[in-house]
């Protein structure tokens, strides 16, 4: 085939390669699951997404954790960009889970015991935006649950005060680079070494008291 004969086979490849990069979701755009019939999603972002995938990923029904950026305006942003703290983004652990194993009621109440709600400057020792505690519903019932449990918390007399957790839509989630994924089971050693040096159990052990971290189930 001559390099005339190439062209139209170049031009329709060059034309599905623009098409792609400008379907390619803006960091603004409602996120959609992209999950099995069997699966639904959930976003929360909690501080350092080493430890948030280690909260979740025992609990029975949740079959993924995702470490990953989200909630900012930069596209396809890095660790780098995010920690610098202009991205918008914040540190967050995407949850595939199957609701017919799990509620979504459980994954928030996991969510708030393994976070300190009251802090609005970052979480434990990790300070900045980039590491607030926020929820992330991927629809509307997600949203009315989760408001409902801040609000429940609000209400209670032993729960901490106030409570300063943002609730907003979920917007594109971008995974976070390969190193972070399941950080705290590649490195077990460093890992330890950085939540104890965080002061992360300790804190939630003063905010939640004998309810920090919940049950595993």
């Amino acid at each position: 085939m001559t390099i005339r004969g190439l062209l139209p086979a170049f031009t329709l490849a060059a034309a599905l390669f623009a098409g792609a990069a400008q379907a390619a979701p803006a960091p603004d755009d409602a996120f959609t699951p992209q999950v099995g019939d069997n699966q639904a999603v959930a976003i929360f972002a909690g501080g350092c997404f080493w430890c948030m995938e280690e909260a979740f990923d025992p609990i029975k029904g949740v079959t993924k954790t995702i470490s990953g950026y989200t909630g900012g305006h930069v596209a396809d942003p890095s660790y780098d960009d995010v920690t610098a703290e202009t991205s918008g983004h914040a540190e967050a652990v995407k949850i595939v889970y199957d609701p017919s194993q799990v509620s979504y009621d459980h994954l928030l109440q996991v969510f708030w015991h393994n976070v300190d709600p009251t802090d609005a400057g970052g979480q434990f020792c990790d300070r900045g935006d980039s590491y607030r505690s926020e929820i992330f519903a991927v629809d509307s019932a997600q949203m009315k649950a989760a408001k409902a449990s801040k609000q429940q918390l609000e209400n209670a007399e032993d729960a901490p005060k106030p409570i300063v957790t943002d609730i907003e839509p979920a917007v594109t989630f971008y995974p976070a680079e390969d190193y972070h994924q399941n950080y705290y089971k590649k490195n077990p050693l460093r890992y330890k070494f950085y939540r104890n040096a965080c002061g992360r159990d300790r804190t939630l052990d003063k905010v939640w008291g004998d309810a920090a971290r919940t049950p595993e189930s």
